[in-house]
């Protein structure tokens, strides 16, 4: 078994992925799914949180070895990236969607120095949107943004340009197309709705939804 089809398990597992091929789930953005990921029910676990910690800080250090600053995406990030840089040793700190409206006004919340190079910790990335803000606000800073890691990856060409745009690596530990493997193999799901799924995921990719 992959570490991916691992960590894939192991969300399926803690119920921070639901499936539902017949009762959609409605997203912020209106969109009808039958996939709905919230890793923030990972913090609860002490096994499968560290599992996620020692494999988001193995894609540290194999895509960005000379990390010296970790930075968690406010709020999902936070926890992720906390266990993250006490497995590596590393300083943390911590960035908003925006800067405070009172007190110092911070964006970027911990100890940091322009020039330091810095890998953002994000939970889930779609479109990209929340981890692009993050490395723009660190840009911003002095700091030097090596990449983005993430638990887990809708696979959408959208993000992919966003990044690309930006000029930002990403690597996740796990996806879609793994989820849905890990789905069939436990029992979540049934092989006859695979290929609604995956049309599903198609349309989405596609921006058809």
């Amino acid at each position: 078994m992959t570490l991916q089809n691992e960590i894939a398990h192991a969300m399926l597992k803690v119920g921070a992925v639901e499936l539902n091929p017949t009762e959609l789930f409605t997203w912020a953005s209106g969109i009808k799914s039958p996939i709905y990921c919230d890793t923030r029910l990972t913090i609860s676990d002490p096994v499968i949180r560290k599992q996620l910690a020692n494999g988001l800080s193995s894609l540290i250090k194999e895509n960005f070895a000379t990390t010296e600053i970790v930075a968690g995406t406010a709020t999902a990030g936070i926890p992720h990236a906390a266990w993250v840089s006490d497995i590596l040793e590393l300083p943390m700190v911590y960035v908003r969607s925006k800067a405070k409206e009172h007190g110092r006004g911070n964006q970027i919340e911990g100890k940091y120095a322009a020039g330091q190079k810095v890998v953002v910790v994000e939970d889930i990335v779609s479109t990209g949107g929340s981890s692009i803000t993050a490395v723009e606000a660190l840009r911003a800073a002095g700091c030097e943004v090596l990449g983005v890691v993430c638990v887990y990856t809708y696979n959408l060409p959208r993000a992919e340009q966003a990044f690309e745009e930006a000029g930002i690596k990403y690597v996740s530990l796990t996806n879609f197309d793994y989820l849905i493997e890990a789905a069939n193999e436990s029992g979540a799901i049934q092989e006859g709705d695979i290929p609604f799924l995956k049309d599903w995921h198609g349309k989405l990719k596609a921006g058809e939804l």
